[in-house]
């Protein structure tokens, strides 16, 4: 007995020094980042693709056979004009022979900036600046290259290359919180995914942009004060405002129209387009039809009704204006985003994508809207669309159809017939050559970090690029916390996929004789946190979760109802009444968890970020509560409070859903919360705005219910910058260890 005692203690010791001791400051500063290819630009021989440098001072050829460097398009040390030294992004013209340099990006909100963009002529190496006019958008090439259009403060403009880069203002009224030509207001950039609202006619001969006139949609500002990393002088002794155009569920939005603009003649004509007068514009695209007079005018207009439960498609004649309606795709809840974000178009075709079946699935149409074939089928969501060969009629695609947990590639051939083109454990995810002859590929699981190799479509695998199996070993080492899936039932009959992270260490006590557990979770309508991926968990390769066990915590993550991945069924049963039964499902899990054995049933928490964040007060409020604390950051707590598409998207307007908006709010259960809760928000939050927190602590402080709250200066939605995120994790870091006894 006592040597085998004195083994087991070896055999711990040897565990514990043999395991990584992770550490928050490692954390958040990138020491368990896994390495990635970042950005590639495949090129239009098939053969190669483009790539930033490492120090960001060159664009590189790449062969798609190899893997190896064949060519610089681009160096700051051999371009003529050049003054910086690296740069942050790059555009190329259709033929290659120019590139757009991006220089001095300035972040405005998720996915728009300016930038400061220069012109290189890669066959003499010079380099000329876009504008002098200051900062630009979202620059583009003609297809022909030889023109570049761009925005400038909510005016869209034209760089002419063959006149000496001659500039012409196609528009004149942009006005910021008024007027914003060819570039999206806030509301379509976050909830349409998109900031690029113009476009060339594929014989450059046109020009078609989106005007959104914002003056009657009610502004919201948020203080600004002098901070510190960075700091703004400006606001040392009086605080500054950002005031911006945020409409909130069943107030007026932005009014669209869309104009064309001849770029010969400098005609600019309004396109007749037969929309809703609340409808919504969120794509505007050309085709490459050629119509009788050898004009390629024809341009698709994608218009949704504002509960977004019907799309349009109409194909426009951008000379005479008129419109013609090709497809309408309706159902009875609200249309999947990919249904009008992702429509693809090709010289004869286009490819939608719907949940008509009630899976997302591809479908291959002509220019005229006439339904050509299904391209995939079955229970299972199609997850990302690679492309479509004309030539061949083959379909490349991501999908789910090994599991709701994974994702491999596929090909489908015009018969039907579908191959993997990669293994169907785990998560896949590709980059395809112009010529679908290869493809960049990126393989990860819970256990696995990414390893990104080349590969033919053949079947070969060409060269590995990046492995991170280094990384595999140090955080899934002996010694270091176990993951692994489970599912559960709830009392509802409803089956719920999960995954824990469990310490190897043998539970210090607690009044149910086993390890508290912390739940995160995000729960927002068609999400998904549950997945055999590397990703998974707050920061990759579960290492927050990692560092939870370490401490002697559990932690657990369920996607309830409402989440993506299973079907139209699950996701969309939440419609009109999001946050309730997702909160069931939160606290059926805490129950669950707390009947089992290695679990103490006393000391399970939640928390979230953002909907997680929201979802964490109202399981908070779920009676019985089952959980002894939570942290919510930025949370909604009303959504009476939020932006108009995401939320009349699941619910309708307040006037039309009133019970609904009552019962999904969290500001009005507060009276019900129990367990202690840390708040978290950034008073410069953009997007879940501060005054949700404001209103929700007040209705704490009324109710009589104490809480704690960390709030953090300047900081947007994602909370980050300088010593931000350390200090953030570190307090919840010592939140968790006092509520849970650790």
């Amino acid at each position: 007995m006592k040597r085998s005692i004195i083994l087991l203690l070896s055999l711990l010791i040897g565990i514990s020094l043999f395991a990584e001791n992770l550490t928050v400051g490692n954390l958040v500063n990138g020491t368990y980042s896994p390495r990635s290819l970042g950005r590639v630009t495949p090129l239009a021989d098939g053969e190669h693709y483009a790539q930033t440098s490492p120090d960001a001072d060159a664009i590189l050829r790449y062969s798609f056979r190899t893997g190896e460097v064949v060519d610089t398009l681009f160096s700051v040390t051999t371009c003529r004009g050049c003054t910086f030294k690296r740069f942050d992004g790059y555009i190329l013209s259709p033929a290659e022979d120019r590139i757009l340099i991006q220089t001095e990006t300035t972040p405005i909100y998720r996915r728009s900036f300016t930038a400061q963009y220069y012109i290189y002529n890669v066959a003499n190496r010079r380099m000329t600046p876009l504008s002098d006019g200051g900062p630009q958008q979202i620059p583009s090439f003609s297809p022909d290259g030889k023109m570049i259009a761009y925005v400038r403060e909510g005016n869209l403009y034209l760089v002419k290359l063959m006149f000496n880069n001659a500039e012409v203002q196609v528009t004149t009224d942009g006005v910021r919180n008024e007027v914003i030509n060819g570039h999206a207001d806030w509301v379509y950039e976050e909830e349409f995914g998109e900031t690029k609202y113009y476009d060339f006619s594929a014989d450059s001969r046109m020009l078609a942009y989106m005007k959104s006139v914002e003056r009657d949609v009610p502004q919201y500002s948020f203080p600004l004060f002098a901070g510190a990393a960075p700091r703004h002088d400006q606001y040392a002794l009086y605080p500054g405002a950002y005031t911006y155009k945020y409409p909130v569920p069943g107030v007026a939005n932005s009014t669209v129209t869309v104009h064309s603009f001849d770029i010969k003649s400098s005609v600019t004509r309004q396109i007749a387009l037969p929309l809703d007068a609340d409808g919504y514009i969120p794509r505007i695209r050309f085709t490459e039809q050629t119509d009788a007079d050898g004009n390629q005018n024809q341009l698709a207009i994608v218009t949704l009704n504002r509960h977004q439960s019907r799309m349009d498609l109409y194909m426009a004649n951008a000379r005479s204006t008129v419109c013609r309606l090709a497809l309408r795709e309706e159902c009875d809840t609200w249309l999947a985003e990919p249904t009008y974000e992702a429509i693809r178009f090709y010289p004869t075709c286009f490819v939608l994508q719907s949940e008509r079946t009630g899976y997302n699935h591809l479908y291959l149409y002509n220019l005229n809207g006439t339904l050509q074939r299904p391209l995939t089928s079955g229970s299972y969501e199609v997850t990302a669309f690679y492309g479509y060969d004309e030539k061949t009629g083959d379909v490349f695609y991501q999908s789910n159809q090994p599991s709701p947990l994974r994702r491999a590639v596929y090909r489908a051939d015009k018969k039907g017939k579908v191959t993997a083109l990669t293994a169907e454990t785990g998560t896949h995810s590709a980059t395809f050559s112009r010529n679908f002859k290869y493809f960049i590929h990126t393989a990860s699981s819970l256990t696995q970090a990414p390893v990104t190799t080349l590969e033919a479509v053949g079947g070969k695998t060409l060269a590995t690029l990046i492995d991170n199996s280094a990384l595999s070993e140090r955080l899934c080492a002996p010694g270091m916390p176990t993951r692994e899936f489970f599912t559960l039932t709830t009392a509802d009959g409803v089956t719920l996929n999960g995954w824990m992270v469990k310490p190897v260490t043998p539970p210090s006590g607690g009044a149910g004789g086993g390890f508290p557990v912390v739940m995160y979770q995000y729960s927002g309508p068609g999400s998904q946190e549950v997945k055999d991926e590397w990703g998974s968990g707050f920061y990759p390769g579960m290492t927050w979760e990692c560092l939870l066990a370490q401490q002697g915590i559990i932690s657990v993550c369920v996607d309830g109802r409402g989440t993506g991945g299973r079907g139209v069924d699950f996701k969309k049963c939440t419609y009109r009444h999001i946050g309730t039964l997702e909160a069931r499902d939160q606290a059926e899990t805490a129950r669950w968890l707390a009947r089992q054995p290695y679990v103490d049933g006393s000391h399970i928490a939640i928390w979230g970020w953002s909907y997680g964040g929201y979802m964490t007060l109202m399981a908070l409020s779920e009676t019985p509560v089952p959980f002894c604390a939570g942290i919510a950051v930025a949370p909604p707590t009303d959504w009476r409070f939020y932006d108009s598409v995401y939320t009349e998207r699941f619910m309708q307007t307040p006037q039309e859903n009133g019970a609904g908006y009552d019962a999904a709010s969290a500001l009005l259960r507060a009276p019900q919360l129990e367990g202690r809760l840390l708040l978290v928000h950034g008073m410069a939050d953009d997007n879940v705005h501060f005054r949700n927190t404001a209103e929700y602590s007040e209705a704490l402080v009324q109710a009589g219910k104490q809480f704690d709250m960390q709030i953090y200066t300047n900081r947007n939605h994602s909370i980050y910058g300088g010593n931000t995120r350390r200090h953030l994790f570190n307090r919840m870091l010592s939140f968790w260890q006092q509520q849970l006894g650790k």
